[in-house]
């Protein structure tokens, strides 16, 4: 099978992690997604923030209706679907990382709980890398959450790494 999409080149290609050969989605009923959880919607990784059932007519089936923030880039994304019918749950895992070093470029250096570093993860957008520069520029430890998904990551959460040698 020739490789799709060779044409693009991302740095984020690298796919060889501890979970090679799990796939990125796996189905679930809609009726037992839960608030909170993960599903795709309109073919992006959504956090569930408000779903409701409708009961149709007599024969017809109850609809899902399911609201989703993307995971990403914050988008509102909305579907409905019948309660009976699988929709896609995206693997989503979560890493912290130590905040080594943030560069000119916006990119930081992280290093895991294995000394492991990287440094192709940029700085997000906003609020959240406004206090993580401030932070690391006032020389606090900081951890960082990576949330990966379909092949995407970014930083979701930060906060201050306690001291463990007092």
């Amino acid at each position: 099978m020739a490789e799709t999409n060779a044409s693009h080149d991302h740095d984020d290609d690298d796919f060889q992690t501890g979970d090679a050969g799990a796939s990125t989605t796996y189905p679930q009923q809609c009726s037992a997604l839960r608030k909170n959880g993960f599903v795709m919607l309109k073919s992006r990784p959504c956090k569930i923030m408000e779903m409701s059932t409708s009961k149709t007519g007599k024969h017809g089936h109850a609809k899902v209706h399911l609201v989703g923030i993307d995971i990403f880039t914050g988008k509102r994304h909305e579907d409905i679907c019948p309660s009976t019918h699988n929709m896609d749950v995206p693997n989503v895992k979560r890493v912290e990382y130590s905040l080594i070093d943030i560069d000119n470029d916006g990119y930081v250096s992280l290093m895991d709980d294995s000394s492991d570093t990287r440094s192709d993860i940029k700085l997000p957008e906003g609020e959240l890398g406004q206090e993580i520069k401030s932070k690391f520029e006032n020389g606090e430890g900081i951890k960082v959450t990576v949330l990966q998904a379909l092949g995407e990551e970014a930083i979701i959460t930060c906060k201050v790494e306690q001291d463990s040698r007092k």
